[in-house]
């Protein structure tokens, strides 16, 4: 399975790089990150419960980084498995300052096995960009918060503290985002927006079409209830 893409931040390269190395930024930044501890100066361990179709699972792993070059690349190995299989992969991080921001460009082979593979390789490809994209729109909005926290410090300071930080993505929102890249895969993006419309409207229709029923029967049941009580009379 290979990942490959960009994404920018509206931030400093220097801020950005040192997000990248806070196990506290990154335990909020991954769905289903449940811990992420420091063991050695660019290594860390961790825990995270994922879920890909029906199987899920609780993971362990480590991810060493090496071949820094700060602040610009690093290279990154992760290692983890769990009862539903294991994982492993490696990839390039490259971090180029613009104009924009900072525009951080990945590039990344995974291998998995065990249950977990057996879900099939769109939906393993679907949940996988699922995670680095809301992984990556919530590292930005950790980032946002680091920057406003610079800012305004002294006022936020007297107000009562630091705002709270974002929290990572829920398994909910981790689902809805594995379904949006899945009908990205089966749907070009001008029908996509119908297909949700016309979705609603059968649902509607449905829920509409089960109150006309349940009405039907009810008045169905008391009629015979009343025709039977004057037979009985």
């Amino acid at each position: 399975m290979k990942l490959e893409g960009s994404y920018t931040f509206d931030a400093p390269r220097d801020l950005v790089w040192q997000m990248f190395f806070d196990p506290e930024v990154l335990a909020r930044t991954m769905p289903g990150c449940e811990k992420l501890d420091r063991i050695g100066e660019n290594s860390f361990e961790g825990r995270m419960r994922v879920q890909v179709g029906p199987v899920q699972g609780l993971f362990k792993g480590t991810v060493v980084l090496s071949d820094l070059q700060e602040p610009e690349t690093y290279h990154m190995e992760v290692d983890g498995q769990g009862p539903s299989g294991f994982m492993k992969g490696e990839g390039d991080i490259r971090l180029e300052e613009t104009d924009q921001g900072t525009v951080m460009h990945y590039v990344g082979d995974a291998q998995v096995g065990g249950r977990i593979a057996q879900v099939g390789q769109r939906l393993m490809d679907s949940s996988a960009r699922a995670i680095v994209k809301q992984s990556l729109d919530n590292l930005a909005r950790q980032v946002d918060a680091r920057q406003q926290d610079d800012q305004d410090k002294v006022e936020r300071s007297n107000a009562g503290g630091p705002n709270e930080a974002p929290a990572a993505p829920s398994q909910t929102e981790f689902a809805l985002g594995v379904a949006r890249e899945m009908a990205g895969d089966f749907l070009p993006a001008e029908r996509q927006g119908q297909v949700v419309a016309t979705g609603l409207a059968l649902l509607g229709f449905f829920i509409v079409f089960q109150f006309i029923l349940n009405w039907w029967s009810d008045t169905l049941a008391r009629k015979i209830a009343n025709n039977l009580r004057e037979k009985e009379v």
